[in-house]
């Protein structure tokens, strides 16, 4: 019999379907209407150019993909973290601690000081419980709804 086993590795092509599903599953899992993630499907999905430009990697549990993130390519010292997604059968179970940490010792290694984000309300405390600080707000696609604009020091 095979062990339960769990492993974050970079994504590729073959994945953006998976993964865009997680994206959206996962924002959905947050109360949102069907027509607000609808309105968002495009700004969610993961795409074969993505894989190609960016930092891609996937969290599998007992062969299946639970969870992602995607960093940009740093730029002046910094990076973003332009998503992070678990599916939401596999909140609660330290996967979005395990693929931030990932993340952020990714980033340590390309030489990045800082991390950016732009954080959907719903994961903002998340990140505060990571050392991230909000430093502003963007308005998003609806009306008077503000995200958080966070950004946590890589440097000790």
């Amino acid at each position: 019999m095979r062990g339960f086993f769990i492993m974050i590795v970079s994504a590729t092509k073959n994945d953006v379907q998976d993964l865009t599903q997680i994206a959206l599953i996962s924002k959905a899992y947050w109360g949102y209407t069907e027509e607000q993630i609808q309105s968002w499907t495009e700004d969610l999905t993961v795409t074969h150019k993505m894989i190609e430009e960016m930092m891609v990697f996937k969290f599998i549990s007992n062969n299946k993909i639970v969870g992602f993130y995607i960093l940009n390519q740093p730029k002046n010292s910094t990076i973003e973290l332009e998503f992070l997604f678990v599916h939401p059968d596999s909140i609660g179970q330290k996967i979005g601690k395990q693929l931030l940490t990932h993340a952020i010792e990714k980033a340590i290694l390309l030489n990045a000081k800082a991390m950016t984000l732009l954080a959907d309300p719903n994961a903002q405390a998340f990140y505060e419980s990571h050392g991230f600080i909000s430093t502003g707000k963007k308005e998003s696609s609806i009306p008077n709804r503000f995200l958080p604009i966070m950004k946590k020091d890589l440097i000790k």
